[in-house]
């Protein structure tokens, strides 16, 4: 009796060894597929992203005028010169200025609206929606250009306005600040559909039997915004935000370009902006890839200080 007990937890001990070594073949099967799978994403990163990323860390400690055959090593010089200079201040200051207006445009704007139109507005929903949407899909080109001339300081809309009412509209391409607004409108007017309408889709998405329970409290729709509406659709709304400061920025470049070519006196440029004048104007590779890295140096702190303080508190259903 003994030795069947013991022939029998040898052989229940072998079939567990047995389906361990299967197992573990299996995960490693699994995970050369997983890699396998992830190699073409992987070698298009590397490509178009990593390599292009190393190679400006490289460049930004030369003198280079994309031209020369030979590149001149200046080290930290390209670094020094930038965070010296006077127009690098303004560009710090500008960019803050335009990521703080983007918010407000493009997230707290199209936030509100979108709650207004699930639950405050009643008929034409559908149409709201694609008229809110249909500057996305126009040029950032014509949107200039249409701006332009609704700003316009002698013939526009809001000059004649101002001019009926007795006051004198300013000339926003050369009023300090003001400048910098209209630009942000431009790509604000661009993206706030597309914010708008993924926001709609995450409101529409809340619970209705919560939203009922409040009405029947009696419970104010400011409340109902912040303390159910908000957090359950926080994640949805950190997207819109990350997408507001990496396009809105980038989106800036063309209707700067258009209207205002960064100026007056660097007073609407951005830091996006100055890296195409340090590389294609002045022909300042070496300045303009010091410059590109600390902007990357520049969003990384922006994304670290919101994933610290900002996505902790995001509600994800799943």
């Amino acid at each position: 009796m003994q030795l069947c007990i013991i022939t029998g937890s040898g052989d229940s001990l072998k079939n567990k060894q047995e389906k361990s070594s299967i197992r573990l073949k299996n995960e490693r099967k699994e995970r050369r597929l997983a890699y396998a799978l992830l190699l073409p994403a992987i070698l298009a990163f590397a490509v178009f992203m990593f390599w292009p990323v190393i190679y400006t860390v490289y460049l930004s400690f030369f003198k280079w005028n994309m031209i020369s055959p030979t590149k001149t090593f200046v080290g930290l010089r390209n670094y020094i010169s930038i965070f010296n200079s006077s127009e690098f201040k303004i560009t710090v200051t500008n960019t803050l200025l335009y990521i703080l207006l983007f918010i407000v445009m493009d997230v707290v704007l199209p936030y509100l609206i979108a709650f207004m139109l699930n639950f405050m507005v009643k008929r034409l929903k559908s149409f709201y929606k694609v008229a809110y949407f249909v500057p996305y899909l126009i040029s950032l080109v014509v949107g200039g250009i249409i701006m332009s001339w609704i700003w316009n300081s002698v013939s526009g809309p809001l000059a004649a306005i101002t001019k009926s009412l007795g006051m004198v509209f300013p000339n926003w391409t050369i009023t300090s600040g003001l400048v910098i607004v209209v630009i942000a409108i431009v790509v604000s007017w661009k993206m706030f559909g597309y914010n708008l309408i993924i926001l709609v889709a995450a409101i529409d998405n809340v619970p209705i039997e919560l939203i009922e329970t409040a009405h029947l409290e009696n419970t104010p729709q400011w409340e109902v915004f912040f303390k159910i509406v908000l957090p359950m659709t926080s994640s949805t709304g950190i997207y819109a935000l990350i997408l507001s400061l990496v396009w809105g920025l980038q989106w800036s470049y063309t209707p700067l370009n258009v209207l205002t070519a960064g100026g007056p006196n660097n007073l609407s440029t951005n830091m996006i902006y100055e890296v195409y004048e340090y590389a294609f104007n002045t022909f300042s590779t070496g300045s303009a890839s010091a410059l590109s890295v600390i902007t990357l140096i520049f969003f990384a702190v922006l994304l670290f200080l919101e994933i610290k303080y900002v996505e902790k508190g995001v509600y994800y259903e799943n």
